[in-house]
């Protein structure tokens, strides 16, 4: 089973490429990896005809106690065998349906393929978490599908209409899922069916909350809105994805649970009232229809509220005729969009009122249509006769739910006959329409799906056989699947049905009126419109009230928040030490006194720039800290941070006033004072809390000797960045090349990537002239702003700054230092050349792109991981290299080294860009906003 996912993986990335070598044509080879898969659950008849299952499980997360279980029962036997089948089918059809040039193909196809994919883990999944995985992966990929005509309105409207409710229902049911799976002590379904329940609230609410993701993804009321609205998608992703794939996920899922939870309190009621009446409702709404393809998504929502009542009635004759059903469903569904597709693609229109003669044009596609609606009727001898005398015999001791599924029947008959009369009759005053001719394989995959609806009906014997197993998980089975029932109570009302829906649909014109008038007053998509709008109009209310434009009001908020809600929990709970020592060394109550005289004369400092320095104290005082605890590592870190913030700091504050504006009000101020003093006893007394509520031994008592024994270094703090909690620095790495990259969005107006600036022709003259030129870019700053001295002196210490941070990125594994001070250095040392020599200056310190460091940086980082996983190890595990190299002699490498170079990468990067961002760009803001003001040209611009 696995390796049938990677199949489908392998296929989706490789679609595009094929697609730009064959076009359309790509699909028949993409069209192997479901038609794999129909082989492989083919193949598999054996195993699970009797009730077996085929079973596979790989390690995934371990400390979740999560693995990749997958389980193969007749359920999602028969569900692969649809997925497959139906899958490759159409993308056959896909092949000629689709224009060579067509936008989007490319994407298209590899959607399409990944798209059945996802539904083979959610079919395959035995853990309940995987099967949400699963789940929500198909939602994504559905609404890339029917949003793949992105310039149309309508096709965005729907795809995100379709993404909003499934993933709503989704969320639903996964919060279910977690309740279920903890009420239950596993997640493993196969392990929750073999033991009983505990009943009760709890198990109520789990149930309610994964029915409301079931009834969602399958469009059952109250959810239904959405489905006819994803017409918008190309025709074969509807034949897919609302005939034989995602819809067909809800139904899976209730006939995947009914089997143990069927007897909970809310079940039976929920499913069987909510798909009876979207049957109902559903029907109606198809005869009204005069777009073939919006007649079969009312249809398919006719259907599926059927599927949902039969498969989650929890009786064994219910679950036998459910299965049944959706076989036939699924074969006569996809043949009739598949049809409708061809119909649209030749004659160019698929309103019925315009389309006349169609039945002379092609007359195997009518055979094909004519099988397909029978089939959807319930006609003998097709197995959609056979599948509603099973529905219809399970439920003869329900007189009520009788008669809401013989009522839908009817109107099942009646729509159907539309959509034949509409699609192939000869209209009086319509003009013949003349189509152009058919392909072949477009032709082919309806009428495969249409024989096989006709051969299964005689064959219900075979089928009864194949699907019983699933119907005894719910108990004995005296129902039997069977062409030929007999004079029985189901045989008449499949008579009445049909009677009564032919009589409908002769009708239709005396009872248009009425068909007219009896709709609901408001739609499932005004609805769906109505509810949007008003959350809408919500949040532009609560925005309204909220965002005033005042940061301090917005940090005011945030903080009282922090001492109201952590802050009363953590009095409530008073996990205090009993003793607390108040310092180690003497020194440290002068430091803490330094530190708080700082913060108190920041707080009433007015200029910025004396409030920022201010703060800085604060920050050197508390690497000094670091330094008193014996915490070197960190200390450095500390003041080059700091440092490095300070430089920022200087650039961002060149653009904005040099004092604060107007001090607030008195009562305002000591309000302010009041939410400051709260939040700093809060937050010193959180971090007490949290040093004295420890229970479990402390995990890092062990990190000395690991550092030596298994990251072969002595330099603990190192050592733990980039070996033992090297995941973490791998997503800290990746949060600082998404700031970067968010700092120069903000900031370019241009694209960032694009040629450096270049250096002004007087420069070049100054630079060729016998005076003595320090720094290459000095000679573009004005002279005011430039200084000698400063020149001199990042023109003598540069390099060796430079040689200093690769010192400290070497030695870091068993010295103070590494990746991210030797970065810090490094960056620091580009802030010096640029303060010094401008932005000309900063390009010929480093003139390659920050996006390029940044990039190279992150992949090393990642790559060091993918090697040692390649060569048989764990992922980021460390190794050591002893070699012997000539002229140097021994040298032990430890493999971290180049994680951390990757580290040391992205440091670089990162100040780089804020300096390209926030400092040479802002000058260039600076210089273009002086040269349209009149003042001097670009020529001269260039310092801070």
């Amino acid at each position: 089973m696995l390796v049938l996912l990677i199949l489908h993986l392998v296929a989706a990335l490789a679609a595009p490429l094929l697609v730009r070598w064959w076009g359309p044509r790509a699909c028949y080879p993409l069209a192997l990896a479901p038609a794999a898969t129909f082989g492989w659950a083919l193949a598999r008849t054996p195993a699970v005809g009797h009730g077996g299952a085929v079973v596979e499980t790989y390690p995934w997360i371990g400390q979740l106690g999560l693995d990749i279980a997958l389980r193969l029962t007749t359920l999602s036997w028969l569900l692969t065998l649809l997925v497959g089948g139906v899958g490759a089918l159409v993308l056959v059809y896909s092949a000629r349906y689709f224009e060579p040039g067509a936008p989007g193909m490319a994407q298209l196809a590899a959607v399409l393929v990944a798209f059945a994919g996802a539904m083979l883990v959610l079919i395959f999944a035995d853990d309940l978490l995987l099967l949400y995985v699963g789940w929500e992966l198909t939602t994504i990929f559905s609404y890339l599908l029917i949003g793949h005509s992105s310039e149309r309105r309508s096709s965005r409207w729907a795809a995100a209409q379709a993404l909003t409710v499934t993933t709503l229902g989704g969320l639903a049911m996964l919060v279910g899922f977690i309740l279920l799976g903890e009420h239950a002590g596993s997640y493993r379904w196969s392990e929750i069916a073999t033991h009983p329940l505990p009943g009760g609230g709890y198990l109520i609410t789990a149930v309610l909350l994964i029915l409301a993701g079931a009834l969602s993804k399958s469009a059952v009321l109250p959810f239904s809105s959405w489905l006819p609205v994803a017409m918008a998608a190309p025709t074969p992703v509807s034949a897919y994805l609302h005939a034989a794939a995602m819809v067909k996920a809800g139904v899976y899922l209730v006939g995947l649970l009914a089997p143990v939870l069927a007897t909970v309190g809310p079940w039976r009621p929920v499913v069987l009232i909510a798909g009876v009446a979207t049957m109902l409702v559903g029907g109606w709404a198809a005869l009204r229809q005069n777009d073939l393809k919006l007649l079969l998504a009312y249809g398919t929502v006719s259907q599926l509220g059927l599927l949902v009542a039969v498969t989650g009635a929890g009786t064994p004759a219910a679950a036998l005729a459910g299965t049944a059903m959706l076989l036939a469903h699924a074969l006569f569904k996809a043949a009739l969009f598949l049809v409708v597709g061809v119909i649209d693609h030749g004659a160019g229109t698929r309103d019925l009122r315009e389309l006349s003669g169609l039945r002379r044009w092609s007359r195997p596609l009518f055979g094909v249509a004519v099988l397909a609606a029978a089939s959807m009727a319930g006609v003998p001898p097709l197995v959609g006769f056979v599948a509603k005398e099973a529905v219809f015999a399970a439920f003869t001791d329900d007189p009520l739910v009788l008669t809401g599924l013989v009522a839908g029947t009817v109107l099942t008959v009646a729509y159907s006959a539309r959509f034949l009369w509409g699609a192939f009759a000869d209209r009086p005053g319509v003009e013949p329409v003349q189509p152009t001719p058919i392909a072949a394989s477009m032709l082919v995959p309806p009428a495969v799906l249409a024989v096989v609806g006709l051969l299964a009906g005689p064959a219900a014997g075979v089928l009864n056989g194949l699907l019983h197993p699933y119907a005894e998980l719910l108990g004995s089975v005296d129902a039997h699947l069977t062409l030929w029932p007999g004079p029985t109570a189901a045989l008449g009302l499949s008579g009445l049905a049909l009677v009564g829906g032919g009589l409908l649909f002769a009708l239709r014109g005396p009872l248009a009126p009425v068909l007219a008038r009896l709709r609901s007053p408001v739609g499932g998509n005004q609805g769906y419109e109505w509810v949007v709008d008003r959350f809408d109009r919500i949040a532009i209310e609560v925005t309204g009230a909220t965002q005033r434009g005042s940061l301090p009001q917005y940090l005011g908020i945030i903080l009282v928040a922090v001492v109201l809600l952590p802050g009363g929990a953590m009095l409530a709970a008073g996990p205090w030490r009993a003793r607390l020592p108040m310092w180690d060394n003497p020194l440290q109550p002068v430091v803490v006194v330094v530190i708080a005289v700082a913060a108190l004369l920041a707080v009433r400092a007015r200029r910025r720039l004396t409030a920022m320095l201010l703060v800085g104290m604060t920050g050197y005082g508390t690497a000094m800290l670091f330094i008193l605890h014996g915490a070197p590592d960190l200390a450095l870190t500390q003041f080059l941070v700091e440092t490095a913030t300070i430089a920022v700091f200087v650039l961002v504050l060149r653009r904005l006033p040099e004092r604060f504006s107007a001090r607030p009000l008195r009562r305002s101020r000591w309000a302010r004072r009041a939410i400051g003093v709260a939040m700093g006893v809060v937050a010193g007394g959180l971090a007490l809390v949290a040093a004295g509520a420890r229970r479990a031994p402390d995990i890092s008592a062990a990190f000395p000797d690991l550092a030596v024994s298994e990251g072969y270094g002595r330099n603990v703090v190192n050592v733990t960045l980039v070996d033992i909690r090297a995941w973490d620095t791998m997503g800290e790495v990746a949060v600082l090349v998404v700031a970067a990259t968010g700092v120069a969005s903000l900031i370019f107006e241009r694209s960032r990537t694009g040629p450096r600036p270049r250096r002004p022709e007087s420069a070049d003259r100054a630079v060729r002239s016998d005076r003595p030129v320090w720094l290459r870019g000095g000679p573009t700053l004005y002279e005011e702003r430039r200084s000698i001295v400063l020149e001199v002196v990042t023109r003598l210490i540069f390099h060796t700054v430079a040689l200093f941070s690769l010192f400290l990125l070497f030695s870091g594994h068993n010295a103070p230092g590494g990746g991210f001070a030797g970065g810090l250095v490094a960056g620091l040392a580009l802030v010096v050349r640029y303060l010094a020599g401008g932005r000309y200056e900063l390009t010929e310190a480093a003139p390659v792109g920050a996006g390029l460091i940044l990039g190279a940086g992150l992949a090393l980082a990642v790559g060091t991981g993918a090697v040692a996983l390649l060569v048989g190890g764990s992922v980021l595990q460390s190794a050591k290299l002893d070699l012997s190299l000539p002229l140097i002699g021994d040298v032990h490498l430890v493999t971290a080294l180049f994680f951390d170079i990757g580290v040391y990468l992205i440091v670089i990067g990162l100040l780089l860009d804020i300096l390209r961002s926030l400092g040479a760009e802002v000058d260039r803001h600076i210089e273009a906003t002086d040269t349209a003001d009149g003042g001097l040209a670009v020529d001269k611009g260039g310092g801070p």
